[in-house]
């Protein structure tokens, strides 16, 4: 019996793989904003270059895809039966790290002593940030925790002169082992616990004094990136709420008695491993006074919500700038997409989304950058950490779901990378405070910051002038915070008041007709329940060269 041959048919109209692509670049809209609020050098911008072609690599993005395919592992038990409480990560994740930490994303803010390291390292550390975040954000997690963590040990100066030091070191060490024989350490943390996130103080993890440290016996509910080397857990102390340093390993070299009961299976997220942990008598270290646990905590949460900011801008652009590849290669009805009225539409309204975002971002991270020798910039920086993230978070997971849409059945399916983006991108408005958490710290920080918020205001009256929707929105923000139920408003007057800095800072960053349209489509009432509002034709040309500027 013969059998004929499977026919075999000629692949054509897919867009082809989007190949090696320099993030820096391309991205006229991040190049934009890092200009105007960090001002960089020309060895800054070489860096920001060599950073983005090194992060615009397949061999990045391929590294990116194994990682959340393979995720981590936990062990609990070594070959012999002792508890080993280690988990095991792919070795394309390892590659992610050591690519994140040559660069110093974990720790290019922090000069020796806890100082800045430069007048414009936040913003710079926020342009790579954003970078590495469109091709791979669940490895940031450590990275985004070390970063702020340092600022809590500033409460702590022994801690600072033992660990610092580590924490600056750019080569990758994921060897486990005591940190003092190792090359670089990372830091995570662990505040929530299983009876509640958001009110911290009903933890119930109690630590006790032992001579010159304390034992903890409590659990943490998400104790997130269980392999860095050291924790920043929150616990009842004798005098009140308070913030202890938990190392993996004890003084004497042997493994601290922290117990992993599993890794959280998350929606997205999966490169990263966050557990569930019980403190048996675990060694801990005093990181601040005893009852301070909150004052000591809140340098690091602004720092974990900044990034979250710039990172969910960053999954933002990475899910942009593959729908531009698509739509420019793909033909529908004999015309490429691109030249489409309504798909053209859609991807320009996507584009003016990100230029906001990313925007707002960087003029974010400029505050803190100026934060020190300027208390309006201060200000700025407590009032608007809380209101940037509400925006900015939340807008992700719709902003890729449409970028799926645009791409159809393609974006749909796990061979491409806006399915693990759309998974990924609900962490960032959930982490460090959701929806409800941003919109009451914004209505907080305005109640100590009265006199800052009022500069606020005024001097975005003055600097979005005459642009449409501007003035009302001026006054919605104004209203909201003295209304009598300005706690039912605080979504509104957050998201407004992020909306009016994203236009604001457009107007430093961006051509004038790109703020004028962001004006118009999210001040001026013209923008619908959905991407597609009718954008000029020479401003949609504008708004994609922009997102992705690449010879074609």
């Amino acid at each position: 019996m013969t059998t004929e041959a499977f026919a075999t048919h000629e692949v054509l109209n897919q867009a082809p793989p989007p190949g090696d692509v320099d993030l820096w670049s391309s991205d006229a809209a991040l190049q934009g904003a890092v200009r105007a609020f960090g001002r960089p050098s020309e060895g800054d911008e070489a860096a920001l270059a060599a950073f983005g072609r090194r992060w615009g690599t397949a061999d990045m993005a391929e590294f990116g895809r194994l990682a959340n395919e393979h995720p981590p592992r936990l062990k609990t038990f070594d070959s012999r039966g002792y508890h080993a409480n280690w988990v095991e990560f792919h070795p394309a994740y390892h590659a992610l790290m050591k690519t994140s930490m040559a660069a110093g994303l974990h720790c290019s803010t922090w000069g020796e002593g806890g100082r800045q390291e430069a007048p414009n390292a936040h913003v710079l550390r926020a342009a790579k940030l954003h970078m590495a975040g469109e091709v791979e954000a669940g490895h940031l997690c450590p990275i985004v925790m070390t970063h702020a963590a340092t600022a809590a040990l500033l409460a702590e100066p022994p801690l600072v002169a033992e660990w610092l030091p580590r924490l600056r070191s750019r080569e990758y060490d994921a060897g486990f082992r005591p940190a003092s024989e190792k090359r670089s350490v990372t830091l995570g943390m662990g505040m929530t616990e299983k009876q509640g996130g958001t009110d911290v103080r009903a933890n119930t993890t109690r630590a006790e004094l032992d001579s010159d440290h304390y034992r903890l016996v409590g659990h943490k509910w998400f104790l997130s990136a269980p392999m860095c080397d050291a924790f920043l857990v929150l616990a009842q102390a004798p005098g009140g709420l308070t913030c202890f340093l938990v190392p993996r390993f004890l003084p004497d070299g042997s493994v601290n008695r922290l117990r992993f009961n599993r890794l959280k299976d998350k929606l997205g997220n999966r490169s990263n491993a966050s557990s569930e942990v019980e403190f048996e008598n675990a060694f801990a270290l005093r990181c601040g006074a005893e009852g301070a646990g909150i004052r000591t905590i809140i340098a690091m949460v602004q720092l974990t919500r900044l990034d979250c900011v710039v990172a969910s801008a960053g999954l933002m652009q990475g899910a942009l700038a593959f729908v531009i590849h698509h739509i420019r290669h793909r033909s529908v009805f004999q015309k490429k997409l691109v030249d489409q009225p309504l798909m053209r539409t859609v991807a320009a309204d996507l584009a003016l989304e990100r230029e906001g975002a990313v925007a707002l971002a960087m003029r974010l991270a400029s505050s803190f950058d100026r934060a020190g020798g300027s208390a309006e910039e201060a200000s700025f920086a407590r009032i608007m950490t809380p209101a940037a993230k509400l925006l900015v978070c939340k807008t992700a997971p719709g902003f890729i779901y449409e970028a799926m849409e645009c791409l159809g059945g393609n974006g749909y399916v796990e061979e491409w990378p806006l399915a693990r983006a759309y998974r990924e991108a609900p962490v960032n408005a959930i982490w460090e405070g959701s929806g409800n958490v941003m919109a009451l710290d914004l209505l907080r920080g305005v109640e100590r910051e009265r006199e800052g918020m009022e500069q606020v205001v005024a001097g975005l009256a003055e600097s979005t002038r005459g642009l449409p929707g501007a003035r009302t929105a001026v006054e919605r923000v104004a209203s909201g915070l003295q209304d009598r139920e300005r706690e039912t408003m605080a979504r509104r007057t957050g998201e407004t008041l992020a909306l009016l800095v994203a236009l604001d800072a457009l107007t430093k960053s961006a051509p004038p007709a790109i703020a004028e349209a962001f004006a118009l489509h999210r001040m001026g009432g013209l923008s619908g329940r959905s991407y597609g509002e009718p954008i000029p034709s020479q401003v949609a040309e504008t708004l994609l060269e922009r997102s992705l500027a690449v010879p074609r």
